[in-house]
């Protein structure tokens, strides 16, 4: 009976071996499938990785070739659909526009390396190569593919836009060329079929720019090989006819391959301890995943997000504005947006500090946040400019000016910032998307034109989107293109008022005042291309001409002053002190002979700089005017703060001197003020004798105006002070007899 116990005993632990061992086989097989499964799928993973990035590069080398002449498109419609490439070409066939226009642009090789106009016989008119005229034949060059171009873009005048691009072969290699008649910017071409133009743009797709194309889109090894080269991937290159041009052909990464290579013997490793911690690794990874998620969501919230104000950024912003735009296009509804920018923020910042700054940005952010309609999303763009937009069923602006006008009062009340109180208004351009037919960044363009607008009106107001500001603001454009260049080539010219004595009325100086001529146009007023110049930061280079200009003519009066006026932007540089002193030195022009006149509208806004810039300028020893006094902000703290060497009477308190008796009142007490204070007195705009006799007897010491005469010529002024000195020469030799 034991025996059989025994033998019982022994089966069981046979039996529980077996299966143990059998459960331990079966683990290790699966262990080992496992194993092998994991390993042929990093295997397929790794080949599938290392084709998808070979795939990845050839879509993209073909993006970066089509980008390369998608950019030469762009350029060659900017430069054939011009207004003025259609009036110079077929007009009076200005070759000096046409040099400047397509020459000049060549010979960086930004945007085109050769400019070639051509007739309707593709007879060469002009060729530029490299910013060089080209003398080598049109064929000799690039080939005779280029007039496959030619014809293609000839053909379109009815289909379609005149213009036809593609690769070429050139003597110089393979291009980009596109060919397109010129016309006018609507379309129209001014001439009939018979006696058009053609402009060709060449830009050679040289080793250069194939490796910019390398590093931009990040494909290894780039280059560019004959047609009959044999590669795994390349992209093949032809020409308008189909002809093979060449192959570009990179270096595989194989990431796949190295990915394999490193996690391999990481994953036998791992392989061995799923089992153990696959439950424990599943919880925590739910939990982490979970966890994850919800800070994910958390993320792209704030993404969306001004940190400061709370409102939505600009990111938010465009999301709206293309929710509300497709919403619009599917109910027939109207999106307003509001561009808001805050007159005078900056002017606050500078005086307060950001501190200040970032609480005003707060509360305006939320009085708005009270102003707009239930289902208008508020954005802060960044500084200080804000955006509203909102849906409506009005298709026109009323709602949007209704809300407007709730701004511009609330912005109009003053606001407490902690212990100070400021006043700040805002620009406001509004534009709409009627049945969502504008797209968000259209609307956004349009908005943000009308806000610069009403900037430019005078601020504190709103000013609704008009198709002529898009031809307002073109003109602009190349009324700064040509101010920069008659600025750069010295077009500009001179003029000089005579600042005369008031008791001998003999001149003592001369203002100098700069005049535009501009071609084709005719004289240009400084009110249009003074604040052009200002608001381009052209101001800069066109002070410092017109100080050296006068400068220099001021050689020739040696017992002259000459004053120049100094705007607000070269004040504001902290180098332009220097630039001073280089002028005096080139010019060998005595500093005490030299002021600078400044208005009092950016002493009000930057006393500090202004007094900084006033100290460095006297320690060169050139005088130093207040100018306009009386026409604004007039202070004797001003005067007393920043020891003017001399202060100009503004004409609005000279004009009616003779008629109003409260404009004597305040003549004579403005003039005795500045004797209080030993500070020279001029006085501008006398336009009739008996106004300058009642100025001279107010105390004034220096006259100025039409009376005593007109902006004038170098050469007239030179004259005139030749005969005030001849007459003083006799004056002397008769008193002597």
């Amino acid at each position: 009976m034991g025996a059989v116990f025994e033998s019982l005993r022994q089966s069981t632990q046979v039996g529980r071996h077996s299966i143990v061992t059998a459960v331990l086989i079966t683990f290790a097989v699966v262990v080992a499938v496992v194993t092998l499964m994991v390993l042929t799928a990093i295997g397929r993973v790794a080949d599938y990785s290392n084709k998808l990035d070979d795939e990845r590069s050839w879509e993209t080398t073909v993006g970066a070739l089509k980008t390369f002449q998608g950019q030469l498109e762009a350029t060659l419609h900017d430069h054939s659909a011009r207004n003025d490439a259609a009036k110079n070409v077929y007009g009076k066939d200005d070759q000096g526009w046409v040099a400047g226009n397509y020459g000049d642009i060549s010979s960086n090789g930004a945007l085109f390396d050769t400019a070639i106009i051509v007739d309707d016989n593709n007879k060469p008119i002009v060729a530029f190569h490299d910013g060089e005229p080209m003398t080598a034949k049109v064929e000799d060059v690039l080939g005779t593919a280029i007039w496959a171009l030619v014809e293609q873009a000839r053909r379109t005048l009815v289909t379609g836009v005149p213009e036809a691009s593609g690769y070429i072969m050139t003597s110089n290699g393979i291009a980009a060329v596109g060919a397109a008649t010129i016309r006018e910017r609507s379309g129209r071409i001014p001439v009939p079929e018979g006696k058009r133009r053609y402009l060709i743009l060449v830009r050679y797709f040289d080793a250069a720019r194939i490796k910019m194309l390398s590093n931009i889109y990040v494909i290894s090894g780039l280059k560019l090989v004959p047609a009959e080269t044999v590669a795994r991937y390349a992209v093949s290159i032809v020409d308008p006819l189909g002809k093979p041009l060449g192959r570009l052909v990179w270096n595989s990464r194989e990431p796949g391959d190295q990915s394999y290579q490193q996690v391999r013997p990481l994953v036998l490793g791992a392989l061995g301890l799923v089992g153990l911690f696959f439950v424990v690794l599943l919880i925590l990874g739910s939990l982490a995943g979970r966890r994850l998620r919800a800070e994910e969501v958390q993320a792209r919230q704030g993404s969306l997000r001004d940190r400061l104000s709370g409102l939505l950024n600009r990111e938010g912003l465009r999301l709206d504005v293309d929710r509300l735009v497709e919403r619009a296009r599917a109910d027939r509804s109207n999106v307003l947006l509001l561009y808001l920018d805050l007159d005078g923020f900056k002017e606050i910042n500078d005086a307060y500090g950001h501190g200040t700054g970032d609480q005003l940005i707060r509360a305006v952010a939320a009085g708005l946040s009270v102003l707009v309609p239930p289902q208008a999303s508020l954005a802060r763009l960044g500084g200080d400019e804000f955006a509203i937009v909102f849906p409506t069923t009005e298709l026109n602006d009323a709602p949007a000016l209704r809300l407007a006008e709730q701004v511009l009062d609330f912005l109009s009340e003053p606001l407490e910032i902690g212990r100070r109180v400021v006043v700040v208004g805002a620009s406001i351009g509004i534009a709409s998307s009627a049945e969502g037919r504008i797209d968000r960044e259209e609307l956004v363009r349009r908005a943000d034109l009308a806000m610069y607008k009403a900037k430019e009106a005078g601020r504190a107001r709103m000013t609704c989107y008009e198709t002529a500001m898009d031809a307002h603001r073109e003109e602009r454009n190349v009324l700064e293109l040509d101010l920069r260049r008659a600025i750069e080539t010295e077009e500009l010219t001179l003029v000089y008022q005579p600042l005369v004595d008031a008791s001998s009325c003999e001149m003592t100086g001369v203002e100098a005042l700069v005049r535009w001529n501009r071609p084709g146009h005719g004289p240009i007023s400084p009110e249009i291309f003074i604040p052009v110049a200002e608001t381009t930061g052209l101001i800069e280079a066109l002070g410092l001409f017109v100080l050296r200009k006068a400068c220099e003519a001021a050689q020739q009066w040696p017992d002259l002053r000459v004053a120049v006026n100094v705007s607000p932007g070269q004040f504001r540089n902290p180098a332009f002190a220097d630039y001073v002193r280089s002028v005096l030195n080139s010019t060998e022009i005595e500093a005490g002979r030299v002021t600078l006149e400044i208005t009092e509208g950016y002493i009000i806004q930057n006393p500090e700089r202004t007094r900084q810039s006033i100290e460095r300028l006297k320690m060169l020893g050139v005088k130093v005017a207040l100018d306009d006094f009386g026409s604004g902000f007039s202070s004797i703290g001003y005067l007393r703060q920043f020891g003017f060497d001399r202060i100009k009477i503004d004409r609005s308190l000279t004009m009616n001197v003779l008629e109003d008796s409260r404009a004597r009142e305040m003549l004579r007490a403005t003039v005795a003020l500045a004797r209080s204070l030993d500070i020279p007195v001029t006085a501008e705009g006398i336009e009739i004798e008996e106004q300058g006799r009642a100025l001279q007897n107010f105390g004034c010491d220096e006259l100025q105006g039409y009376f005593y005469g007109k902006p004038m010529p170098e050469a007239e002024i030179t004259k005139r002070f030749s005969i005030q000195k001849a007459a003083a020469l006799d004056e002397e030799r008769g008193a002597a007899a």
